[in-house]
């Protein structure tokens, strides 16, 4: 079926959306003026900017710059800490390790875990503690889920999942989600199955609800195949604390509509936080002068710039991420 306005508006479960995102208590810091919502059932109330500590903070190639960068953020209203051991195999924990030091009780702090196999992502995850210098996290997720065979790995009797479950056990995290950026479909099946208490996935207008078809944009023929529409509504369902990534694809949407109007899509869907890389100190200061001043996109503005992006640009994103790992 060719993809026309009418026929994707009415794909686009906004009004379910809408309600959801009503429930999450948003709120201002009176202190630093950054608004604030609660991360599902955790019952924890973040900043909607997270910090994403990838490859963006390790591209300021320097301990104190990067220190410096996530100090920053933090005075300015920034709680969301997210890094992972794959990031530089573990220099972005140590980084964040140093920057967080006298401020741990302020933050909400994740780390992700690559490992498929459970005594791998155990060792991995005493290491990650220790290079943070904490005994324990606020949440640790499965990192950059894949596809069906990637979620069978981590499935099986000694797998992952099964280690996550240990780990909020024995306290090491409070908490334990997964993350994906590539396979909706995949990413549904694993909440659906799983006792997680969060869930972090790529949301952005471009790769809301189109897939490509010899040249032209056709519909899925079931529903449309984006985390939005496939993923999202699980998670709502059942109440987990859901975060966005992947705001400006990476930066391949930047330029292609205003930045305000990319992070705005975003936390007008039922999210508790974007999570941003911000490698230059003045991208902090733009990032969170957007989050700040942040107003919820009408239905009209959300339908206008997913159709228009997703047009141009979801082919390509999706290629894009079928590969990429943010290490």
């Amino acid at each position: 079926m060719a993809i026309t306005r009418r026929t994707f508006l009415e794909a686009v479960p906004l009004g379910t959306l809408s309600a959801a995102y009503a429930a999450l208590g948003a709120a201002v810091d009176g202190k630093s003026g950054m608004p604030t919502r609660i991360l599902g059932k955790t019952g924890a109330r973040v900043s909607v900017l997270g910090f994403g500590c990838g490859s963006r903070l390790l591209s300021y190639n320097d301990e104190g710059k990067a220190v410096e960068a996530l100090h920053k953020g933090m005075d300015l209203g920034i709680t969301y800490i997210d890094t992972a051991f794959g990031y530089g195999g573990g220099k972005s924990e140590t980084w964040v390790g140093k920057a967080i030091q006298g401020r741990r009780k302020d933050l909400w702090l994740v780390t992700k875990m690559q490992d498929r196999k459970g005594d791998d992502a155990m060792r991995t995850m005493e290491g990650s503690l220790k290079r943070l210098g904490v005994d324990q996290v606020d949440l640790v997720h499965m990192h950059a889920l894949l596809g069906p065979d990637d979620l069978a790995k981590a499935e099986a009797p000694d797998g992952l999942i099964k280690a996550l479950y240990k780990m909020r056990d024995q306290k090491m995290a409070r908490f334990i989600g997964v993350t994906s950026h590539f396979d909706p479909m995949t990413l549904k099946t694993a909440l659906e199955r799983h006792d997680f208490d969060c869930t972090q996935m790529a949301l952005n207008a471009a790769l809301s609800g189109m897939t490509n078809g010899k040249g032209k944009m056709i519909m899925n023929r079931t529903l449309p195949n984006s985390f939005e529409h496939q993923a999202l509504p699980v998670a709502l369902k059942k109440k987990m604390g859901v975060t966005a990534m992947k705001l400006y694809a990476q930066e391949g949407l930047v330029g292609a509509a205003p930045l305000d109007k990319l992070m705005g899509y975003a936390l007008s869907l039922p999210v508790a936080a974007g999570v941003v890389g911000m490698p230059q100190l003045d991208y902090i200061d733009e990032n969170i002068k957007m989050a700040k001043a942040f107003k919820p996109l009408s239905k009209g503005e959300m339908k206008d710039l997913s159709v228009n992006l997703s047009r141009e640009h979801k082919a390509r994103l999706d290629r894009f991420f079928a590969d990429h790992v943010d290490a």
